[in-house]
């Protein structure tokens, strides 16, 4: 009997399973073996026995949760095919953050592919997203509304750094997530011209260093320190989106309050935000992107991981692609990945 998606992935408590494998894909309890697709929270959670990942990634989860986060742990290299029980897997670039891989599970002719989170922008602190032909491809869809259209990140990083020479005498703190998000804005300000210190919350510099060891270049990126943000007028300053809403961002020179987020598409989260200058800025794929990528794969049959997951399945429908939303919790966590309501979009 031929092999059927089924048999190579289905829906357990701990979320993708794959029975012939016997591995879970980015689960959310832990399991005996887990595969893991990248390094933020939602999708890497200690404790698993057994971990499998890209280099990058386990460096990644090392710093986070300490060296003890697994039982034990593999190398996956990126395209090469490995043997895991009955199917064989494979990672391949992502484009989400440094390490990202989406997960390729084969058996008998059948393939299926689960992306984690991915992007098709250009990154340069991570690989570009590599389409993989499949018969099933298991997708995010944070950004999964038709509204979400993403704008040239390059063109944003220039509208900060065009503020600041129009206030060079205030503080500009951009809120960022710590993996990824930073380390990508930092890039950007350097392929753009930045030349001057880029000013780090203590909460982004282990995972700012680890990215310099992996080769990302960044330049100098100093601790903010207590007792001299007084000093820090005309610099940029980057942190985690809450530290905008606490005492730490206020004791700055007249602080420019920037958000680097895809959801700085929506101008009433920017306001709700307090947000002076919002930064559409995402480590996630846009509408047109979600539905362009599906269409590259040549998948007949869709599977929505998380986010928007109806209109991107309702669309799919309307092209003749089989599709289904797993409704899967626990995903969502990345510092962009936060419901939007359609109406909301709109505002």
């Amino acid at each position: 009997m031929s092999t059927r998606a089924s048999d190579l992935l289905t829906l357990t408590r701990e979320g993708l399973y794959c029975p012939l494998g016997d591995f879970h894909v980015d689960p959310t309890w832990p399991v005996p073996r887990a595969l893991i697709t990248h390094g933020h929270a939602d999708h890497a959670r200690a404790g698993h026995a057994h971990v499998m990942a890209t280099p990058e990634t386990l460096r990644i989860m090392a710093v986070r949760y300490g060296e003890d986060f697994c039982g034990s742990s593999q190398e996956a290299i990126l395209g090469d095919t490995l043997r895991v029980g009955g199917v064989t897997v494979r990672f391949v670039p992502a484009g989400h953050v440094l390490g990202s891989a989406q997960v390729v599970i084969e058996r008998e002719g059948m393939r299926v592919v689960v992306s984690g989170d991915y992007k098709r922008a250009a990154d340069p602190t991570c690989l570009p997203f590599e389409v993989v032909p499949c018969d099933v491809f298991i997708t995010e869809a944070t950004f999964g509304l038709p509204v979400f259209t993403h704008p040239d990140t390059r063109g944003e990083v220039r509208k900060l750094i065009a503020s600041q020479r129009l206030f060079p005498e205030r503080t500009h703190i951009v809120g960022a997530y710590a993996l990824g998000k930073a380390q990508r804005v930092m890039a950007l300000l350097r392929e753009e011209g930045w030349d001057r210190p880029i000013h780090l919350h203590g909460a982004m510099e282990k995972l700012t260093e680890l990215y310099k060891r992996e080769g990302i270049p960044l330049g100098e990126t100093p601790k903010v320190v207590a007792a001299a943000r007084k000093d820090l007028a005309g610099a940029i300053v980057i942190c985690p989106p809450s530290s905008m809403q606490d005492l730490w961002s206020r004791k700055f020179p007249d602080p420019v309050t920037c958000f680097a987020s895809g959801w700085m598409r929506v101008r009433a989260r920017a306001r709700q935000k307090g947000v002076e200058l919002p930064l559409v800025i995402s480590d996630h794929a846009d509408w047109p992107d979600l539905c362009r990528t599906i269409r590259e794969t040549g998948a007949g049959e869709v599977w929505v991981t998380h986010g928007q997951e109806d209109a991107l399945v309702h669309w799919c429908g309307s092209v003749g692609i089989r599709a289904k939303p797993l409704h899967l919790l626990g995903y969502g966590d990345d510092g962009e990945a936060e419901p939007a309501a359609p109406a909301e979009a709109a505002a």
